[in-house]
């Protein structure tokens, strides 16, 4: 899906056209701060209340304390928040960063999905998209930023 407006002449002196995906990269920017809001917030369940999720530490892919569980899931989600208003922004090195972030989330909630499988497997789906925004068409939403309406 492309645009019919292109943005002022980059770097080469050429015209860029515009693509369909820079909705894409604001949408990958706001997960970002939905899921590092919402994988805080389990972070911070599991540090109030070790026993809200109903299984047992030698149930998840990695055997690890609720309580551990809980301050990586704190710190990944604060991560990520802060990384998706850096890419709101337009930041180049903040979309780098976000893929990273979002494959690690992905990995992270994998292991999680013994304990809560619904929302780790949409976490999951969600950092997938987010991944494939980010990098495949990061750039448009940067040229995008920079033009005026």
């Amino acid at each position: 899906m492309t645009a019919t407006r292109t943005t002022p002449p980059e770097t080469y002196g050429e015209p860029r056209e515009e693509s369909g995906w820079t909705g894409w990269i604001a949408f990958a920017g706001i997960m970002l701060l939905m899921t590092g809001l919402f994988t805080a917030i389990e972070g911070i369940v599991a540090l109030a209340n070790p026993n809200f999720y109903a299984v047992a530490p030698s149930g998840l892919l990695v055997t690890a304390d609720l309580t551990v569980w809980g301050w990586v899931q704190l710190g990944l989600g604060l991560v990520a928040f802060l990384t998706g208003v850096a890419v709101l922004a337009g930041n180049a090195i903040a979309r780098i960063v976000a893929a990273i972030i979002a494959g690690v989330s992905a990995i992270v909630h994998l292991a999680f999905i013994p304990a809560y499988p619904f929302w780790a497997i949409i976490v999951i789906v969600l950092d997938v998209i987010v991944i494939y925004a980010l990098t495949a068409h990061g750039g448009d939403y940067r040229a995008r930023s920079k033009t005026e309406y």
